[in-house]
């Protein structure tokens, strides 16, 4: 019985250091590694307008691609509005934890993170629902191998744009 409990308990703090890293709250000598930031909206499915530290920014979420909205000269993509419909309606108005990525920001100036909502990493929920594809761009490549498995099961479900779009 001892044997079991160890087990347990051995698994549920490795859980907690998967499902909380922000909790190793030391980051890059340029600032800390997360924030606590309100989604002031989604800007599409995988870009969100924040408020944190008495300023607004754009995040790009890290390590996913969803379908184009917003893009300038780009069509609409299939899947596009209905990952972007997720997005804005799970966090619009929320609080979210943002854990910064080790390359801080893209070439067009987000902040790029990964975001937990309610405990959990958003990114998981897009790509398992087939409403995003992985994009690993190194260094930030954390979770890029979770993001594939989820991603590999969403298509073989045929699971959102898996299931739904001709590409």
């Amino acid at each position: 019985m001892d044997g079991r409990i160890g087990s347990v308990v051995l698994l549920v703090a490795a859980a907690l250091l998967v499902v909380r890293p922000w909790e190793h709250s030391q980051g890059p000598e340029d600032g800390p590694a997360q924030a606590r930031a309100r989604v002031l909206r989604a800007v599409d499915g995988d870009t969100l307008e924040v408020a944190f530290d008495g300023k607004r920014e754009d995040v790009r979420l890290i390590g996913i691609d969803t379908p184009e909205t917003v893009k300038p000269d780009t069509p609409v993509q299939c899947f596009g509005p209905r990952a972007s419909a997720f997005t804005h309606g799970h966090l619009d108005g929320r609080h979210v934890r943002l854990v910064f990525g080790v390359e801080r920001r893209d070439v067009y100036g987000r902040l790029l993170a990964y975001v937990y909502f309610r405990g959990r990493l958003f990114e998981d929920e897009l790509v398992r629902r087939g409403l995003a594809r992985t994009l690993a761009i190194a260094p930030n490549t954390r979770f890029a191998s979770r993001f594939q498995h989820l991603q590999g099961a969403a298509a073989r479900a045929g699971r959102g744009l898996w299931g739904g779009c001709n590409s």
